[in-house]
């Protein structure tokens, strides 16, 4: 009996082992169809783009060169005008210098006349209430009205009231009105610094906006020139239409 069971095992496990071969190999042989049919369904690849012509690379460098060419000479334009106001405004404050110098050299002229006068010995007077309060009177009475004319600036003016830097009511008239005509000579000098600083601020943005107007029109005719069929070499002169204005050289103010 045993030796029945031994014997046929002996020939049913190759017979099984043959079996599961086949079956593996037709398993194998079927993946590989699918395998193979699922690349074939697949769409071919998207060919690479072709590389552009020099004809192409040509018309994609003169639409940039002309876009180039366009937005320097909108820059040309407006630097053109800046500078233009900018010299405007230089030329309004050498206006203002010339009258500001004119106003202190009135001052002084006027403050030397009267502190001549004021060197002679003052009247004598009595010192009494009432005439102290009409030494007041007078004060304030021609504070005023130099601050009406524009010869006392809001904040002298309050010096004067508030009896502040060397102002003194009761002094006599004439030493007063020598105090008074120094006080505007000092103002319209510290106006005339102040216009004459103003002058150099403007000279100085008229110059650099001049530079700047300058440059844009050089490197807009420049960009304008490569833009021709047959590019001629850059002149060093501008043409008319980028000429910025030209700011002379600026001159030093009066020194008073």
């Amino acid at each position: 009996m045993e030796t029945a069971v031994f014997y046929q095992f002996l020939i049913e496990v190759p017979q099984a082992a043959v079996i599961w071969s086949a079956l593996f190999l037709l398993a194998m042989t079927v993946l590989v169809v699918l395998v193979a049919r699922n690349d074939q369904d697949q769409p071919a690849a998207d060919p690479p783009p072709p590389a552009p012509t020099a004809r192409e690379l040509a018309a994609a460098e003169a639409v940039d060169l002309s876009r180039y060419a366009e937005e320097v000479a909108v820059a040309a334009a407006g630097a053109a005008q800046t500078a233009r106001r900018r010299r405007a405004d230089w030329l309004a404050a050498q206006e203002a210098v010339e009258a500001a110098w004119a106003g202190y050299d009135e001052a002084d002229t006027a403050a030397r006349r009267v502190a001549g006068a004021g060197a002679l010995p003052t009247p004598r007077t009595p010192r009494t209430p009432f005439e102290y309060a009409a030494r007041e009177r007078f004060l304030h009475h021609a504070a005023v009205t130099a601050h009406w004319r524009g010869e006392l600036s809001m904040g002298q003016l309050g010096d004067v009231f508030g009896q502040r830097h060397g102002w003194d009511p009761r002094r006599h008239p004439v030493e007063q009105e020598v105090q008074l005509h120094r006080a505007i000579r000092d103002g319209r000098r510290a106006d005339y610094q102040a216009a004459a600083g103003r002058e150099r601020t403007a000279w100085r943005d008229a110059e650099l906006a001049a530079e700047a107007a300058r440059a844009l029109a050089e490197e807009a005719y420049a960009a304008a020139t490569r833009l021709r069929p047959d590019p001629v070499p850059a002149r060093r002169t501008v043409s008319a239409a980028f000429r910025p204005a030209v700011v002379t050289r600026w001159r030093p103010a009066r020194v008073g």
